[in-house]
């Protein structure tokens, strides 16, 4: 095995090998550092993927469209021609990365604060299993392999809602799993149709279209495309989403927002749109429409929630919509668009979420109507707050602004008045994301404090600053250097358009 098929496997093995691990370990304490070691490994594993055998030169026109850096490709089930075929390119990469960090902050971050409800380690060890799931959604290339990792996140994911949740937790957790279901179902009957047709589960093979007829290629988008926007969630199948993010415990909605919506995204970019192009083109404009609409709804409910949790999930309805949007442009300016937005909304929802757990916390309440004046009394907490919302709402130089311009960008550079409609409505579905967060930042931050904010101390724990201050540095990193994302997505992506527009 070369260097990259080792990388590729231990960062499964790992996280899965630590959540047994964790499991078996008597001692609370000492099962989470164990957990937390282990994402630690599959970081440092992650990350060195995106070295060596790039092969930039082997790019061509004629080429496939999907030439990962490092794949293994060995025989899994050869009765069904099923391969266990993994590979990482500069599409799955940031991804990746991301989903290792996210983990590895929730998990240290548990080594200071476990939420009632549960055990520390069984918390733990269900953040790990998700990890495996949502990192081997990301890696795999056979669509049957691809299928079986996205269905691994289902029931750990349950059990954390319902677990260490709020007060209405099993109602939510319920929610996401029936809402969850369906679009598994609809998955499952999407990879059958590809794979009937096309007599190959192989990503690589399929990405083209490999000659499947347009009625197939309609059908099978329809499955997949419906699968992957409930997982996005795209409007109007989002209602899911508020209410798993408001009851989950910080570290679920942090891993929930942060890399579990991105399966849809990266699913419905690398699968849908790769495996069946006509159909892609065919729904485009379908898709920009319900796209452009999930901004807007998904704004003007923000302007009238009253939870700052619930804000903030209503808010990841109006940046999926963005990346959505992207995709639907079908080019590569919005392909790109779609990537770089899916990593700044992971880095600053991430950090959003952690934030508003905090301030719970501290304050034992989330409506905004009893919390005022939290500069007063916790100036670095409000700071950090202020900076989140202020890169989320896309100002120039952090991470939230790429996305959102380059898919009104790309909107208006495919022309005709519905695009330009749409990039027109999405430009101004900016603006309301503007405007709701900062009728939050007011409503928290500034005023005389309530009785639920005059009791918060200024301190911040050491071990919220290590989970903080990573998200940070990324989202001003991302926003200063967008090449960052960019640079590594480029070459796949000018590859997968040439296959989708010929």
């Amino acid at each position: 095995m070369t260097f990259g098929q080792v990388l590729l496997v231990a960062v499964l093995a790992v996280p899965a090998l630590g959540a047994v691990a964790v499991a078996a370990i008597p001692r609370d304490r000492a099962a989470r550092l164990v957990g937390t070691a282990a994402a630690a490994l599959t970081l440092l594993a992650a990350v060195p993927l995106v070295f060596g055998g790039r092969g930039w030169v082997a790019w061509s026109a004629d080429g496939p469209a999907v030439r990962p850096w490092h794949q293994l490709d060995l025989q899994w089930v050869p009765g069904l021609e099923l391969r266990f075929h993994l590979g990482v390119d500069g599409i799955s990469w940031p991804l990746v990365v991301l989903t290792a960090l996210l983990t590895l902050l929730c998990c240290a971050y548990t080594m200071w604060r476990v939420p009632g409800g549960g055990s520390g380690r069984a918390l733990v060890a269900l953040l790990l299993v998700v990890e495996v799931g949502i990192l081997g959604t990301f890696l795999a290339l056979d669509l049957v392999l691809f299928f079986l990792f996205f269905e691994v996140v289902l029931l750990p994911m349950y059990a954390i809602i319902a677990g260490w949740g709020g007060t209405d937790r099993r109602r939510a957790a319920r929610k996401f799993a029936l809402y969850t279901l369906f679009g598994s179902v609809l998955l499952l009957v999407g990879v059958y149709v590809v794979v009937a047709a096309a007599g190959t589960a192989d990503v690589v093979a399929l990405t083209g279209g490999a000659g499947m007829s347009r009625g197939t290629q309609l059908a099978a988008f329809t499955l997949l495309a419906l699968a992957f926007a409930v997982k996005s969630p795209l409007w109007p199948l989002h209602s899911w989403l508020p209410d798993a993010h408001t009851q989950a415990p910080t570290v679920g909605s942090v891993v929930l927002a942060g890399v579990l919506l991105k399966m849809g995204t990266y699913g419905l970019i690398r699968v849908a749109v790769g495996v069946a192009p006509e159909g892609a083109r065919w729904a485009a404009p379908a898709l920009g429409v319900l796209a452009v609409a999930a901004i807007l709804v998904g704004s003007l409910v923000c302007l009238a929630q009253s939870d700052v949790k619930r804000l903030i999930a209503y808010s990841s309805v109006g940046h999926m919509g963005f990346v959505l949007l992207g995709v639907a442009t079908l080019t590569t300016t919005g392909i790109q668009a779609a990537l770089i937005g899916n990593v700044a909304h992971g880095v600053i929802t991430g950090l959003l979420f952690f934030l508003a757990g905090a301030v719970k916390d501290r304050t034992g309440t989330g409506a905004l109507a009893e919390l005022s004046g939290l500069r007063e009394t916790a100036p670095r907490l409000a700071g950090l707050l202020a900076f989140a919302a202020i890169a989320s709402l896309g100002l120039p130089g952090l991470a939230g602004f790429w996305g959102e311009a380059f898919a009104v960008i790309a909107a208006v550079q495919v022309g005709g008045p519905l695009w330009t409609t749409l990039g027109v409505l999405a430009a101004v579905g900016g603006a309301l994301t503007a405007a709701y967060f900062l009728r939050l930042l007011r409503q928290v931050t500034h005023n005389r404090p309530s009785p639920a904010v005059g009791q918060v101390g200024p301190g911040l724990a050491g071990a919220e600053l290590t989970a903080w201050v990573p998200l940070v540095l990324l989202a001003l990193a991302i926003g200063l250097a967008p090449a960052l994302v960019l640079g590594v997505a480029e070459a796949p992506v000018d590859a997968l358009i040439g296959v989708v527009l010929p």
